[in-house]
């Protein structure tokens, strides 16, 4: 897979692709991720990519021209599935959506900043909105971090054991169910006693129960659906 961002601010997103699992999915060559400068893609002085809205208002926006060109290069160069725009409007993401963009090969993601980007762009440029929650930051370079965190751990290879992927909290619109490790005892909480069985059957069972009774606690919605 290969996951070319769009930004304003690439030093922000270089940390995230620096350690843990997404550093090691790069190393593996199971993933490419490309950082591009907004900035380098326009001719207007002082590298500016924003400008005051028209009608008057609080706030930048930034301007179609340098994503257009921006775009318009690395499409050149490859075939997108999907190009994507952060935005706190998007469609909200879920386990559901970053399963499909797993699957996918090539993705552009396009950061929003200031008051976002001219409307053309999201009328014809960009194919899917995406958001990480109600709340607006400053810019889509965390929210795309999070984006690509969601999906790379899904790539096969990534994580040393393929099926804890499968295992998390809302796959299966279900929450994950509890976990617990050594030591057996603390300060009087024991761990449950099947899991210390070694009966593996009635352990998935009680994993599935534990599942079920903690998503209709607390998100009755996603059984729901």
């Amino acid at each position: 897979m290969r996951i070319d961002i769009i930004t304003v601010l690439p030093e922000i997103l270089k940390s995230p692709f620096e350690a843990s699992i997404l550093k090691r999915a790069i190393e593996k060559k199971l993933v490419e991720i490309h950082l591009h400068n907004l900035r380098d893609y326009t001719d207007k002085s002082y590298n500016q990519v924003d400008d005051y809205q028209f009608g008057g208002g609080a706030g930048m926006v930034l301007m179609i021209e340098p994503i257009d060109k921006c775009i318009s290069a690395l499409k050149k160069e490859r075939h997108y599935d999907e190009i994507i725009y952060m935005t706190p409007d998007g469609e909200t993401l879920n386990q559901k959506t970053s399963n499909g963009l797993s699957l996918l090969k090539n993705i552009i993601i396009l950061c929003g900043h200031y008051k976002g980007v001219d409307q053309r762009v999201r009328e014809t440029l960009i194919t899917r909105e995406i958001s990480i929650g109600d709340y607006v930051l400053s810019g889509g370079e965390l929210g795309a971090a999070v984006l690509c965190d969601s999906v790379i751990r899904l790539l096969p290879g990534v994580l040393n054991d393929e099926t804890s992927a499968l295992t998390d909290t809302f796959q299966d619109n279900l929450l994950a169910p509890p976990v617990y490790t050594r030591p057996r005892e603390y300060k009087g909480l024991k761990v449950p006693d099947i899991l210390l069985s070694g009966n593996f059957p009635e352990i998935e069972k009680w994993r599935e129960d534990q599942a079920m009774e903690r998503t209709l606690k607390r998100r009755p919605d996603l059984l729901e659906e």
